[in-house]
């Protein structure tokens, strides 16, 4: 059965971490151009750095200067800048961020207008690229602003186990300020919708975890449960969506009650990544839900401390492109599927 192709973007990330590593190990095999065309928003001389370093031969990427004309049977790579860089291994210094950024600002822009289907984010280092860009919290808000929906999702997946998350890269302190009714409703609208059209599940199950220890131990511990996620979890149910909870996360997923529902609403960050990353580190797939492109990446960090090492695992990078083929599809089969609606005729009864 032909598969149809889609056009994948990949950006390098910083040039001094893992990224590069799990791009050549990932494209080395050859069976992954079945089922798509690869870019790579990088430069030449970074692939040809990392593989001369691990000593791999035949590794052949075609330059080319926009995606107009791509080798479907090659890597292909776009240089996106043109001066000669210094790489630095396992360090992190301000030129990686910079370069990392100018990666990402051409993939997010290919992207969007539509030159590629899905764009797969190669690991940056925040602190280094907020040097160039003060305001950068993270590539999930950076590309959710640059496509026009700033409520996005942050959604980790890895099969059947899907996390999303309610506040993103947000202090713990500010967390509590930053949660309200409003928010977490929008939020359950997003990943519920996402996993009717990126998941095709008709009526998603969504279980929505409690803030404090214990979810508040019935106001002992905290109210947040009482005054504003019960009652953001009875509104959503009276939109349609099947969400319930709020659940004390530690018991939650402890007794792996996770397995009985189709997504998981964290409240903060590593209330959420904590434990899948225990359940699924190395094969995970970070997700921006509610975006009208596609984009996902691996869920791992730049890695400085194994760069050069020739140990990073190519697993989780692999899983974020075939993660987001099959949502790229997904979208499109749920299009073809609710394009003409049959409606509802009432028969009048005699």
């Amino acid at each position: 059965m032909e598969h149809k192709k889609y056009t994948v973007g990949i950006t390098i990330g910083d040039y001094n971490g893992v990224g590069p590593e799990v791009i050549i190990k990932t494209l080395e095999d050859e069976r992954l151009f079945k089922y798509c065309t690869v870019v790579i928003y990088g430069h030449k001389s970074v692939i040809s750095h990392y593989t001369k370093l691990y000593k791999i031969q035949n590794f052949n990427v075609q330059e080319v200067e926009d995606t107009e004309k791509l080798n479907p049977k090659l890597p292909n790579i776009i240089n996106c800048w043109s001066e000669h860089v210094e790489i630095q291994t396992g360090t992190m210094t301000p030129e990686g961020g910079a370069r990392a950024l100018i990666c990402l600002n051409q993939g997010i822009k290919d992207l969007t207008e539509g030159k590629i289907d899905l764009l797969v984010t190669g690991p940056l280092n925040k602190s280094s690229v907020s040097q160039h860009h003060p305001d950068f919290k993270g590539q999930t808000e950076y590309i959710s602003a640059a496509a026009g929906n700033e409520n996005s999702m942050m959604l980790l997946v890895d099969n059947g186990l899907r996390v999303g998350l309610v506040t993103n890269h947000v202090s713990l302190k500010e967390v509590t300020g930053t949660i309200d009714i409003n928010l977490i409703v929008s939020k359950l609208e997003v990943l519920n919708k996402s996993l009717q059209q990126d998941f095709l599940i008709h009526k998603p199950r969504i279980a929505v975890l409690g803030l404090n220890p214990h979810a508040g131990d019935n106001n002992l511990l905290g109210k947040e449960e009482k005054d504003i996620i019960a009652p953001a979890v009875n509104r959503a149910k009276e939109k349609g969506i099947m969400a319930l909870g709020p659940f004390a996360a530690d018991g939650f997923f402890g007794a792996h009650n996770y397995k009985h529902f189709d997504a998981v609403l964290a409240m903060y960050h590593d209330q959420g990544l904590v434990p899948f990353k225990t359940l699924s580190f190395g094969s995970g797939t970070n997700f921006t839900a509610g975006l009208n492109v596609v984009r996902t990446s691996p869920d791992h960090g730049t890695g400085f401390d194994i760069a050069g090492k020739d140990v990073a695992s190519p697993d989780s990078l692999r899983s974020a492109i075939f993660t987001g083929l099959d949502i790229v599809r997904n979208r499109e089969t749920y299009k073809d599927m609710t394009a003409n609606p049959v409606e509802r005729v009432k028969l009048d009864k005699e």
